[in-house]
């Protein structure tokens, strides 16, 4: 077939003839061209053979070569036609399944698919090829049937490394013919590319390391074995590699493997085709694309200026990255319609493309101008104007041609718009799409506060006071060796009082007479309770006198604060409530002047609602107090918080939270009798407080879709 017709028609093939590196040999040609007539599977005995009936006598030995996993046998006929009037021809006989055939150039290619390896032999019968299957032929029976190595010998003459996009590293081997056999395998996490029947120069003998490009490849090592030379390739890492010819270069490319972009290609494009291989020598470009439409089942329409020969090796790639491979390679691009493919050159589609472009404005030019009124039902003229730059102007942004014109009428919220029908239309398209109820949100806030207070207050007063003296009953004080005396009181004043240095008076009694002085303190104005007890003599002249006091206080107080405000999609709303406080402020003249400080509870916030129902906040919460007096004003308590929070429609969030506790703990004593157990609580004063508040906020905004929510 010497050229693809202009639409290819839909055929399910697969193609493993392409799978594994092949070696061709190109046939002398014949007088005359040969065709296959008919393919038949027989068997005979023990045997399973197939019979290719030939429109002449065919070659005893066609080209061809075979792939163990999965079984196939190729074989090429050079210089045949397909005259069966089948693509593929299915068998079910023992262990051959069904066999392709591909005509291309004048050059016909059968893929025999078998459930597993068997080794052949064959012969020529009249005008027929007879390939006989047994599992009791040695293995070396199929090999001896494969094809020869092409007779002129091939030769490496350069070799070249260059980084690619993506870190994927290239090796270029330039050859010294187009026709080659190679094998390219990968064995552990090494590349291997073998060349038969080629000669390598001593000069290209080398190992290149390639570290420094940034590329999974390390080194390539070049050695000639025999009549082979050996291309080592060692990359490091997780990797990938596909290898493509044209003409008389090969080119092996090695890039990393990502799992996230596995399929996707260096130009960032997904390819998510079924994989295929693809191994051709000299094949047109337009067969080529009849391949791979007979593959994926597309219709493709190709240009007649789609032309000549490529040759490629691609080992298991998407179909659709071998298709923008061949594309590049040759200059080509395509227009995806459906399940038709049409490929062209690309100066071909851009250049078709650009008139198609340049009569839909001319015709555009053309096109009677029509006048329409939309009435805005939610949004306002003004603001509709602006954004779709609809504002009788030509703006960057504007939607309407460079005829068209437009105004908006604020009283009647309307736009007049004149353009053509199909600008007209798209404006239609966008009023429509934008001028829709704003939904609502109503934001409840929650600001809880909770005091819990211990207070604990334990005091004693001591005292004695001798009185012999005083009432004339005989001397104050203690006797001492002599004729000396010892008087203990309260302090100076009461010492002089009650040996008659002083005259005493009622109210000189109790601070003058008492040891210690530590009664227990009041908390707020509560006083605390007190008990007196007093020892004295039978005379009634010498008293010793106690008094404790003890109190305790405990207190819980709990605050609940709860704004409540409902505003639009993306529009600020506030709420407060409190007192203004005033207070005098010095001018720069002296005088005074009141100003007012406000101590309230206030909500702003902004609704954002996304597209998945959560609702995005910026919301600000206040509350202040009126704190202690200072001076003629007052201190302002205050507590605030902002924050920008993502909450789910009806959800309650915590912004923030505030938890102070303050424990302290006093005693008032006198040295060393204070610290007596049980006996020195007469001798000090205790105090123990414990406070502890906290500050919750909390935050719940609903979409309103129901009025009667708001309620």
């Amino acid at each position: 077939m010497s050229r693809l017709l202009s639409v290819v028609p839909v055929r399910s093939l697969w193609l493993l003839a392409f799978v594994m590196p092949v070696c061709l040999v190109r046939a002398e040609p014949q007088a005359e061209t040969n065709a296959i007539t008919a393919i038949r599977a027989i068997r005979e005995g023990t045997q399973q053979q197939l019979k290719l009936t030939f429109r002449r006598t065919p070659a005893p030995e066609p080209s061809s070569f075979s792939t163990p996993s999965p079984p196939r046998l190729v074989l090429d006929f050079a210089d045949t036609q397909n005259a069966t009037g089948h693509a593929r021809q299915v068998l079910d006989l023992g262990e051959l399944r069904h066999v392709d055939i591909v005509q291309v150039s004048g050059r016909t290619r059968l893929v025999l698919a078998m459930k597993r390896w068997l080794p052949f032999t064959s012969r020529v019968q009249d005008k027929s090829l007879i390939l006989s299957f047994s599992d009791k032929a040695s293995p070396a029976a199929g090999a001896a049937v494969a094809s020869a190595l092409a007779a002129e010998r091939n030769a490496i003459i350069d070799i070249d490394f260059r980084r690619g996009g993506n870190d994927s590293g290239r090796i270029i081997i330039d050859l010294s013919q187009s026709q080659a056999a190679i094998d390219i395998r990968r064995q552990g996490q090494s590349l291997i590319v073998d060349f038969m029947k080629t000669s390598l120069p001593e000069v290209l003998r080398r190992r290149l390391d390639v570290k420094d490009f940034g590329t999974p490849v390390q080194s390539i090592g070049t050695s000639a074995q025999g009549d082979m030379v050996r291309l080592l390739i060692e990359p490091a890492g997780q990797w990938e590699h596909t290898a493509w010819q044209t003409d008389r270069r090969l080119v092996v490319e090695v890039r990393p493997w990502r799992p996230e972009d596995a399929k996707t290609s260096a130009q960032g494009r997904g390819y998510r085709g079924d994989r295929l291989s693809l191994n051709f020598q000299n094949i047109e470009v337009r067969a080529l694309l009849q391949v791979i439409a007979d593959f994926t089942g597309l219709n493709v329409v190709a240009s007649d200026s789609v032309t000549g020969q490529l040759t490629l090796r691609l080992k298991d790639v998407p179909w659709d990255q071998a298709l923008d491979i061949v594309m590049q390679a040759r200059g080509l691009d395509m227009r995806r319609n459906g399940n038709v493919l049409w490929i062209a050159p690309k100066d071909e589609l851009l250049t078709k493309e650009r008139l198609e472009l340049e009569q839909k404005a001319q015709i555009s030019e053309l096109e009677p101008l029509i006048t329409e009124t939309f009435q805005l039902n939610y949004q306002k003229a003004d603001a509709f104007r602006q954004v779709f730059g609809l504002d009788g102007q030509l703006g960057r942004g504007s939607i309407l041609s460079r005829r068209g014109s437009a105004s908006a009428e604020p009283r009647t919220n309307k736009l007049f718009v004149t353009d053509t029908p199909s600008r007209l239309e798209e404006v239609r398209k966008l009023i429509q799409l934008t001028d829709v109820p704003t939904r609502q949100v109503m934001i409840e806030a929650r600001i809880v506060e909770a005091d819990d207070s211990f207070n604990r207050n334990l005091g004693a007063k001591l005292g004695f006071i001798d009185m012999r003296s005083t009432n004339r009953v005989g001397t104050t004080g203690i006797n001492l060796p002599g004729s000396a005396r010892l008087a203990v009181t309260g302090n100076y004043q009461g010492v002089g009082e009650q040996t008659l240095q002083a005259r005493a008076t009622d109210r000189s009694f109790i601070p003058n007479t008492q040891f210690v002085d530590l009664p227990a303190n009041n908390i707020g104005t509560a006083a605390a309770a007190n008990i007196a007890v007093s020892l004295y003599s039978s005379g009634a002249s010498r008293f010793l006198n106690l008094e404790l006091s003890a109190l305790e206080s405990e207190g819980k107080g709990k605050i609940i604060s709860s704004p409540r405000v409902v505003t639009a999609d993306q529009q600020a709303a506030v709420i407060e409530q409190g007192e203004e406080i005033p207070y005098q402020q010095a001018t720069s003249s002296g005088a005074t002047s009141v100003q007012f400080k406000k101590a309230n509870l206030k909500l702003e916030v902004t609704p954002q609602i996304t597209p998945d129902g959560q609702i995005i906040l910026m919301v600000d919460v206040a509350k202040d107090s009126r704190g202690t007096p200072v001076g003629n004003s007052f201190a302002i308590n205050t507590k605030h918080v902002k924050a920008n929070v993502q909450v789910e429609n009806g959800g309650t969030a915590v912004l923030g939270g505030i938890f102070t506790q303050d424990e302290q703990e006093s005693r008032f004593k006198v040295p060393f009798l204070g610290d007596i157990p049980l006996l020195g609580h007469l001798f000090r004063k205790t105090s123990r407080s414990r406070v502890r508040s906290e500050l919750l906020i909390f935050i719940t905004p609903r979409v309103i879709t129901d009025p009667t929510a708001m309620q």
